[in-house]
């Protein structure tokens, strides 16, 4: 078929996670519709891979996509990195004998250094996608510490190798407007102004639906769950740990808990289910009050829909300025209001913008109380918040804006970008 372009994806994160299946494949269908083929490079935990292989085929198939599998490691650290690096950049080089790549797309970190040998040895074109600050991410994610003599060479490594991708790259993207207003102030940066798009994080409208939700199906799990009609149910969405900040919105929690008895509390998490509980415990919320739920993705719209408000609290740090939540889309598409913090990406113009949620400045106990006193005295708007995600947040508009970058990338025209639709 004439114009066909052949794109190598590569990510570090592997298909078989949450991310890879909810920000990386469905972008990936929609822009087929525009004649690109997909070669996926990912690398995928063991255990996850055994667990979610038939399911991440299923997702993909009937699209000119073929998913290429290798296994990720954790240990020991930095020599497995390395190793990973090896392995995918050898596997690339097969791949691309075959298929012989026009682009290659590639998440931050690991995979942009082999982007970056293609583009150097090859020639070939590079979209240096940067979904966040990969190294700094991993310090105030407290994985690196650079106090340690190593850590802080690998750290100063990949900070060169990150300057040198946005320099290189045909394009750049990013997720949020504060992370595209810090790089373009970076004066380390030969070529600057940087050709960059922003793209944040989106959302499956279709699958984040109240509408959807079957009222048999919600109430059979309310009471699966122990949630009675009159609770009034505050959900968290996501990982524990890291920068998500446990104990402070567990702090909220019991803060809430004093001020109305009916409030529960569902953590819709895939692990560490007993360092939520011990936090409760360690701010005086009764463990009655406290529901863990492990999901997978397709589950997650209707445990969501069992919580009138969501809340998450992310470590308001330097590398968080590249940070768009799917959480935050995902959140807003059901409906729900949020109670976050500010200093995230563009959280809060996003929550101010849409009158979708409360914002915290700072965590205090007296802006705590104010959060949860206008929990309880503030109206929000259903259907407005979902409006807003429609607007912001949806996938369809993320698929159009990719095509875009393409065409930037390859000189194409954009003759008419309805025909996703």
């Amino acid at each position: 078929m004439e114009g066909i372009k052949n794109v190598l994806f590569i990510s570090y994160d592997g298909m078989t996670d949450p991310l890879g299946q909810s920000q990386v494949i469905p972008y990936l269908k929609g822009l087929t519709k525009f004649g690109y083929h997909f070669t996926i490079l990912s690398c995928d935990k063991p255990s996850k891979y055994r667990l979610h292989q038939n399911y991440v085929q299923q997702l993909l198939e009937g699209y000119p996509i073929k998913w290429v599998s290798i296994s990720y490691h954790k240990n020991p650290p930095v020599l497995s990195s390395v190793y990973d690096y090896y392995q995918l950049k050898q596997k690339a080089i097969a791949l691309h004998k075959e298929a012989a790549f026009d682009l290659i797309h590639t998440r931050p970190g690991v995979p942009t250094l082999v982007a970056l040998w293609f583009k150097k040895k090859l020639g070939i074109k590079f979209l240096n996608d940067v979904r966040g600050f990969w190294a700094d991410e991993r310090v105030d994610g407290g994985m690196w510490n650079l106090k340690n003599r190593l850590y802080n060479r690998v750290y100063n490594f990949f900070k060169n190798h990150e300057f040198e991708c946005l320099e290189l790259a045909d394009y750049n993207t990013c997720l949020t407007h504060a992370a595209k207003k810090e790089m373009l102030a970076w004066k380390n940066i030969k070529n600057q102004p940087l050709k960059m798009d922003v793209i944040p994080c989106s959302v499956d409208l279709d699958l984040f639906n109240p509408l959807n939700i079957e009222a048999g199906h919600k109430e059979q799990l309310m009471q699966e769950l122990n949630i009675q009609p009159g609770d009034i149910v505050f959900s968290y969405l996501g990982s524990i740990g890291g920068w998500y900040l446990t104990s402070e919105m567990m702090e909220l929690c019991s803060i809430i808990t004093r001020k109305n008895n009916s409030a529960k509390f569902l953590f819709i998490s895939p692990h560490r289910h007993d360092q939520i509980l011990a936090a409760a415990t360690l701010h005086g919320v009764p463990a009655e009050k406290i529901i863990t739920r492990s999901a997978a993705r397709h589950e997650v719209p209707i445990l969501l829909s069992l919580s009138q408000y969501s809340v998450f609290f992310i470590k308001p740090c330097y590398s968080k300025l590249s940070s768009s939540p799917t959480k935050h889309g995902e959140i807003m598409a059901m409906g729900i209001p949020l109670i976050t913090n500010s200093g995230v990406g563009d959280v809060s113009e996003i929550v101010m913008k849409y009158n979708s949620g409360l914002l915290l400045k700072e965590f205090t106990i007296e802006e705590m109380e104010k959060a949860a006193e206008g929990i309880f005295n503030k109206k929000f708007d259903s259907v407005e918040i979902r409006n807003g995600a429609m607007e912001y947040y949806a996938l369809q508009n993320a698929v159009l804006k990719y095509r875009d970058v393409y065409a930037k990338i390859f000189c194409e025209e954009v003759s008419t970008l309805s025909a996703i639709h």
